[in-house]
C-alpha cells in the first residue's frame, strides 16, 4: 500500500502530486492498464517477444 506523509500545511495538491509519482514509480498504473483486459497467453508470448526483439534492436543501434 502506497503512503504519503504530509506535513502541516502541506497543500492537497502537492500531496496529490506526491502521490501520483509514487504510483508511477512503482508501476502500478502500468499493472492495472494491463490487468483491464484479458489477454491471451499466445498473446503475451508475442508480445514479450517483440519487446525483447525491440530492445535487441536498441541496444545494437546504441552499440554502433
Amino acid at each position: 500500500m502506497i503512503k504519503v506523509e504530509l506535513r502541516k500545511g502541506e497543500a492537497l495538491e502537492k500531496a496529490l502530486r506526491k502521490f501520483k509519482t509514487k504510483l508511477r514509480r512503482e508501476g502500478v498504473l502500468d499493472e492495472i492498464k494491463d490487468r483491464e483486459f484479458y489477454e491471451k497467453p499466445s498473446q503475451r508470448k508475442r508480445k514479450k517477444k517483440e519487446a525483447a526483439r525491440r530492445r535487441e534492436q536498441k541496444r545494437r543501434k546504441e552499440a554502433e
